[in-house]
């Protein structure tokens, strides 16, 4: 029995539909607990046309973080002016930890499960992917025409630092989103003239 083709806009569909559940599960499960039957489920198809999108459970797992680098691109992008201010920095930084809540996925780069996924990962995207760089979005922001008050280094360990703390949210006593907040205004005088 031959299999049933699909039409580009039902592939493009079954694609997004694929992302979108492998983006969810991995947010919840990690990446060793997702499960390629289960993502078929959701995305209507068979286990077997699965390998008619993606070669591997790891290049699915490539395109969902190349989806979420351009969905924080485009966040950065539509917050920050050609003339950036103090302001837009705190502000877009603030957006991208909520992000980073929502997803999860991007506080497990440097856990066991991640280094798992990327020693499977195509040996070209792990060297192309700006997403597994530990100054992605910090790199963006110094692109800015704000000036330093301190070494640029310095700056984006702060940034780094900051970002960090939804590793600990659980555990901070008090709401890590505040917490956050409170920490980044505080800084961002420090750091930009």
């Amino acid at each position: 029995m031959m299999a049933r083709g699909f039409t580009e806009e039902e592939k493009q569909a079954i694609q997004a539909k694929l992302i979108l559940a492998c983006e969810q599960s991995w947010a919840l499960n990690g990446y060793k607990r997702t499960n390629i039957d289960e993502l078929c489920a959701k995305a209507g198809i068979s286990k077997g046309a699965f390998y008619l999108f993606y070669e591997s459970k790891e290049i699915l797992f490539c395109d969902v973080l190349d989806v979420i680098q351009a969905r924080l691109l485009a966040l950065v992008q539509s917050t920050i002016s050609n003339t950036p201010t103090k302001e837009e920095i705190g502000r877009v930084l603030k957006l991208i930890y909520r992000e980073y809540e929502k997803t999860n996925i991007i506080t497990q780069r440097n856990s066991p499960e991640f280094v798992a996924f990327l020693n499977r990962a195509p040996s070209e995207w792990v060297a192309s992917s700006q997403m597994i760089s530990d100054h992605f979005m910090v790199d963006t922001l110094f692109n800015a025409n704000l000036t330093l008050k301190i070494d640029q280094a310095k700056a984006v360990g702060i940034f780094n630092g900051l970002l960090s703390l939804i590793l600990n949210k659980d555990i901070l006593g008090y709401d890590h989103f505040e917490v956050f907040s409170f920490l980044l205004d505080s800084a961002l005088d420090d750091i930009y003239v």
